[in-house]
């Protein structure tokens, strides 16, 4: 699998299907009978399926394809399980319309079958979108290392209370921050909180970081749209703790002088897309624009 992240979408003739991991909304019933019905053609067709709930530090898997039982935030789970791995996710939409599903349950043997035969499903395509790299450096010695395809986000603890948040790009400190938070996301995560915070939105195969300010308590208050070889240092000022949180989920609290480092990443998450709907298509349908 090509890992040339200028070529953001490929359009693969072949496919060698002989393992699968599968991640589950287990939340949803649906999913759940789903992940059953896959598990049983794996065993009819001899292909070797794995499940999330199995892997440990000491199991890995690198199978063949990810198949995401849910809705994007089952998806984001699974290219976090990844670590990096450039292995295709196709997103099956057990949800509301997401961005990043791809089919719906009643096409999903049929598209195993057509990559179990080694044939890709006719308007198939491979896509590759940008991730982060966050390293965090913590007073007390603690450091962390973390991948995103959405967003990191530095955010106030306290509610009625705002934190200061130093930001330095490239090394050379653009401003100090009062604000609920801060999020640094990807093209891909542009949709998700950095939009609620009013933070524009960019195509997924574009390729650049957003800082988008959470309820600025200050006159400069838009996003910032930056080039991918710059990088985002965010640095805690004064007494109040802050959180950190990586593509929705909870991570580490963080204290004063606490730093988090975000660039992009080498590694980018790879898409299994089936149809001919694309990003703008969905944008279309997710807020009702135009009459149909």
């Amino acid at each position: 699998m090509s890992k040339d992240i200028d070529m953001a979408l490929a359009q693969p003739h072949s496919f060698h299907l002989g393992s699968l991991l599968l991640v589950v909304n287990q939340e949803r019933p649906d999913a759940c009978e789903a992940a059953v019905h896959v598990q049983a053609w794996g065993e009819a067709h001899q292909v070797s399926v794995l499940h999330a709930e199995d892997l440990t530090a000491e199991n890995t898997a690198t199978p063949d394809l990810v198949v995401s039982l849910g809705g994007d935030g089952t998806v984001l789970r699974a290219v976090q399980i990844l670590g990096g791995q450039n292995i295709p996710v196709l997103g099956v939409n057990f949800g509301t319309l997401g961005y990043l599903t791809s089919v719906e349950p009643s096409q999903l043997l049929d598209v195993l079958e057509s990559l179990h035969a080694g044939v890709m499903p006719k308007d198939a395509r491979l896509e590759n979108r940008m991730m982060l790299k966050i390293n965090v450096a913590q007073k007390d010695g603690g450091r962390h290392t973390l991948r995103a395809l959405n967003e990191v986000v530095v955010e106030k603890v306290e509610s009625g209370h705002t934190v200061r948040l130093e930001v330095a790009i490239d090394k050379s400190v653009f401003a100090t921050y009062s604000a609920d938070g801060l999020i640094v996301a990807t093209p891909t995560g542009s949709t998700a909180y950095s939009l609620s915070a009013r933070g524009p939105v960019l195509s997924p195969q574009h390729r650049a970081m957003v800082l988008t300010p959470v309820s600025p308590h200050m006159l400069f208050d838009r996003s910032l749209v930056l080039d991918p070889a710059e990088e985002v240092s965010i640095t805690v000022r004064g007494h109040r703790d802050v959180t950190l949180s990586v593509d929705g989920l909870h991570f580490v609290a963080l204290g004063p002088e606490d730093e988090v480092r975000v660039v992009s990443d080498a590694a980018t998450a790879c898409f299994l897309h089936i149809g001919q709907q694309r990003f703008h298509h969905i944008l279309r349908q997710k807020f009702g624009l135009g009459d149909d």
